[in-house]
């Protein structure tokens, strides 16, 4: 077990020692007892948990990724080779944190397998960087898409509207009102985007049926192939596939998750991957490669293509689309922020749900800020490119200590079990990548590596040692039991709800 340590805002981490409790872990406890027995319901089952990948998975990439992926690799038919890899390797990942999700009971995602793992620090780090820049720069992008295909078609060539915020702040709005209007909202907005996927996978197979193959039959020429972009390919092939590490971070909701989790990661990953490709072999049965990459909005130029009678209606089920990629996000994202702060690594508010709602409200709306001021500051995607080398980083970091929890403790249960080689090959993969990406774009990456690294320091200073100036700390714990009061938040009941967990 880790050393007890105290926490970022003079929260106490428990941690046992030697079989003793310190006077401020008993003092704590009684203080637990008193407290109403508040925790999250299960709410999410099996289509819910299905819905809430694919939703997430499901967003802006696929109709913004293709251009990135061709472009950087080469041709027609390794483009598609791209897009069928990154599947297998998500689907390899969304297997490990199947296994890393029923070993580990609590949500959070990747910081509790960090933690329980790899120790702290790197736990504490993964938080720096998804809080301040991951979460808000992805939500931006998906944002961003979304105005992009309800502006162009009907205002081009206009900017996307102001009111863009106001989107943003209705569906943060439904996921501190209740998890089972956001859970519902997800699956409504899942079969939407699904509509849309068939809706542009069907005229390119017949098109394809009929003989429309000039793009296929010189596939794979690969004149215009540099092996120093391949990994870029790679990397927007896998920022399309991003999100099926979301329902990890909601575990302690979902109902029966030793049963629903695997399934929904296997079944949602090998619907998404054959979609993808569908989708991509439709776009080039309609298209040319060269009007791929000259299209800013590849969906609406497909849609003007294949059937101009309803081209409109193409645009605004994209943008749903992307709707369901930021509702599964901020739905998901927070929950790393409301664990970290019950386990003393984040202020201490973010621990805690509204008493009536059961949300994680208080984490939901902090983070809201941050997208914002990134939407009003509209230049965003080079740090998607910042936050998708982080992401994928502690994405392999988090299976490398899969892989050196199984070797330090094998009897430890494990109710889903991976192959080994599965890990190991997606393990290697990502790093692999990840260090291409240093050649690739080395500005992107060294800058997502100092951002994250920033982090460091901080947890040093604030958790580590706690060295906060005494003004500083009496701040903190004076303004948690106001900040509480005013949002009508209380801190959860760890024990009640990992009881309820068993249970299931």
């Amino acid at each position: 077990l880790w050393p007890a340590r105290t926490g970022f805002c003079g929260q106490f981490c428990y941690r046992e020692m030697d079989g003793t409790k310190t006077k401020m872990m008993k003092k704590k406890e009684e203080e637990e007892e008193e407290e109403e027995e508040v925790h999250l319901r299960r709410e999410i089952g099996l289509l819910s948990g299905m819905s809430f990948i694919i939703g997430t998975v499901v967003g802006s990439g696929i109709f913004i990724a293709p251009k990135g992926v061709l472009l950087n690799s080469g041709s027609v038919g390794l483009s598609l080779l791209v897009w069928a890899l990154c599947g297998v390797l998500s689907l390899f990942g969304a297997l490990c944190f199947a296994e890393l999700g029923t070993t580990f009971t609590k949500s959070g995602g990747q910081y509790i397998y960090l933690l329980e793992t790899l120790g702290p620090l790197p736990a504490f780090v993964r938080l720096w960087a998804d809080f301040f820049f991951i979460r808000p720069a992805v939500s931006s992008y998906v944002s961003l898409a979304f105005a992009r295909y309800v502006v162009d078609p009907f205002f081009t060539p206009c900017d996307p509207p102001a009111a863009l915020l106001q989107v943003v702040t209705f569906v943060t709005a439904v996921n501190c009102w209740s998890v089972t209007l956001a859970s519902r909202t997800q699956v409504t907005l899942t079969f939407v985007k699904m509509f849309a996927l068939v809706l542009i996978i069907v005229p390119g197979l017949i098109a394809l049926a009929d003989g429309k193959t000039e793009n296929f039959q010189k596939g794979f020429e690969v004149d215009a192939l540099t092996l120093d972009r391949l990994p870029l390919a790679f990397y927007n092939g896998l920022y399309a596939y991003g999100g099926w590490f979301y329902l990890n971070c909601v575990t302690e909701e979902v109902i029966n998750p030793n049963r629903n989790i695997p399934l929904a990661i296997i079944f949602s990953m090998v619907t998404v991957t054959v979609l993808y490709v569908l989708v991509n072999v439709a776009y080039y049965t309609m298209m040319m490669p060269a009007e791929l990459l000259l299209s800013e909005a590849v969906a609406v130029t497909f849609a003007n293509r294949a059937f101009q009678a309803i081209a409109p209606v193409i645009p605004v089920l994209v943008a749903l689309s992307c709707l369901g990629a930021l509702n599964g996000g901020i739905f998901g994202s927070p929950r790393m922020l409301f664990v970290g702060g019950r386990e003393g690594h984040w202020p201490r508010i973010f621990s805690m749900i509204h008493i009536r709602r059961r949300t994680p409200l208080p984490a939901v709306m902090l983070q809201y800020p941050l997208v914002v001021v990134m939407l009003l500051r509209g230049e965003i995607y080079k740090l998607v490119n910042f936050a998708s080398f982080s992401r994928w980083f502690f994405i392999a970091l988090a299976t490398l200590g899969m892989l050196i929890h199984r070797y330090r403790f094998p009897l430890h249960p494990r109710p889903f079990k991976v192959p080994v080689a599965v890990a190991v090959t997606f393990t290697v993969v990502c790093f692999f990548i990840v260090g291409l990406s240093l050649y690739s774009d080395p500005w992107s990456t060294g800058c997502s590596c100092a951002l994250s690294l920033s982090g460091v320091p901080v947890y040093y200073v604030t958790v580590y040692r706690f060295l906060l100036p005494k003004r500083f700390r009496r701040i903190f714990s004076e303004s948690h039991p106001g900040s509480a009061k005013l949002v009508e938040c209380i801190k959860i009941n760890v024990t009640v709800h990992m009881k309820d967990f068993a249970r299931a």
